[in-house]
């Protein structure tokens, strides 16, 4: 367990201590998210902080690389160095789209490259721990495994409209996930707690925990595209290693069911950024819009209408991911029953809290007032998807009385997440 605490504070402080590189590289990119009418946040933000991130996975990895407690994840095969590498991948796709805005084509096009090369090196869905089924076809399994990856990406994209939401979203999820790949090791391998997967989970909790500082609200970047698909590929990735682990002749041992629960959790997990995106695209769809096209409707959106303010809203996400992420990781250890009662008493809680007459107090009281950040200009310049040299300024909006609620909500487009 030291071993992996070690990697998440590694994966941390280098997130942590990298990010203003990454703020400066925006600054001066034009990686700026604008302040449009659509918008809710009230002054042009660098965005780029996933840069940060993946350097944090990247060193975390090479880290536990030249652990001996660690040696043997490495020596099996070069699944660990895969998901690097598919990290890099998609960070640089979502680099280029936080500078020139790509079409969303192009996007799920390097999205799909990059689950295809973790799948070829060996990231790959072969079994589902449901009644000892397994995917006999590689080409199903493929097919699978790009569609679990791109889906959670996008997920985690949909989801991250608000300061710290997205970061702190995965973090109390892959917590949770972490918690029961290393319960799962050491039940299964008493002399050797080395796992892939919960590696994985330690270096992806810990680049969450060290760009929250600089991301929760009022925040001073976003992590953009090029962070928040690489927390889906990574999330994804570990759950793809875990499930293809299962021993068949144990999962499908009614008795230790519910101590096998690679499919229930993952869905915990990111239940939030998977109902969000399964709501947005049946919203659009149903109205004849595209499913990327931007609105205000979003589930974060619904908090603020409620009269949460920013921080609280972001917070009550948090609640329920607990709830369900941990609640799903509680039957490791005690009966379904228990588990039921307690979760239906915390989900009560939730609901309480979320939609009780809470929320209309001191709605104000936690949100600070917000300036331009140092290196950021008042009039952003941008440039047009595949324009060579800076397009023409976007000016700030001009400053005025509040017209609406003073704590500086904001909504943003698919395809430029912080």
């Amino acid at each position: 367990m030291r071993v992996y605490l070690l990697v998440l504070l590694i994966a941390a402080a280098v997130t942590y201590l990298l990010t203003p590189l990454a703020y400066w590289i925006a600054a001066r990119t034009g990686a700026i998210t604008a302040v449009r009418d659509r918008d809710v946040h009230t002054i042009p933000t660098a965005r780029l902080g996933g840069l940060a991130m993946t350097a944090g996975l990247v060193v975390a990895v090479a880290f536990a690389s030249q652990m001996p407690f660690l040696e043997g994840v490495f020596e099996i095969d070069h699944r660990a160095w895969a998901i690097v590498g598919g990290a890099l991948i998609v960070c640089l796709l979502g680099v280029a789209d936080d500078i020139w805005d790509l079409d969303w084509m192009t996007k799920l096009a390097g999205q799909v490259l990059a689950a295809l090369f973790i799948a070829w090196q060996g990231v790959q869905l072969t079994t589902f721990p449901i009644n000892g089924l397994v995917i006999g076809s590689s080409r199903l399994s493929l097919i699978v495994t790009v569609l679990v990856v791109v889906v959670a990406m996008n997920a985690v994209n949909f989801v991250d409209g608000l300061d710290g939401l997205a970061a702190g979203l995965i973090a109390i999820g892959g917590s949770a996930y972490f918690v029961y790949t290393y319960s799962l090791t050491v039940a299964a391998s008493p002399t050797d707690y080395s796992n892939l997967a919960t590696l994985v989970m330690a270096a992806l909790v810990g680049i969450c925990l060290g760009f929250l500082p600089h991301n929760f609200h009022p925040a001073r970047i976003f992590m953009g595209d090029s962070g928040s698909m690489v927390l889906g590929l990574v999330l994804a990735s570990a759950v793809i290693v875990v499930t293809g682990s299962i021993d068949m002749g144990t999962a499908s041992d009614p008795s230790k069911q519910r101590e096998l629960i690679p499919i229930l959790l993952p869905l915990a997990v990111i239940l939030l950024p998977l109902l969000d995106m399964v709501l947005a695209v049946a919203r659009r769809v149903g109205t004849g819009k595209s499913p990327f096209h931007p609105d205000r409707l979003h589930l974060h959106h619904r908090l603020l209408a409620l009269g949460h303010s920013h921080r609280r809203a972001v917070i009550i996400m948090y609640l329920w991911t607990a709830v369900f992420a941990f609640g799903a990781v509680a039957l490791v250890r005690w009966p379904a029953e228990n588990v039921a009662i307690g979760l239906g008493v915390a989900v009560v809680v939730a609901a309480i809290l979320t939609l009780g007459p809470l929320r209309t107090r001191g709605r104000f009281l936690d949100d600070d007032a917000v300036t331009a950040p140092e290196g950021i200009p008042t009039a952003v310049p941008r440039r047009a998807a595949g324009a060579s040299g800076a397009s023409p300024v976007v000016p700030a909006p001009t400053p005025g009385p509040p017209t609406g609620p003073t704590d500086p909500h904001r909504a943003h487009p698919e395809g430029t997440s912080r």
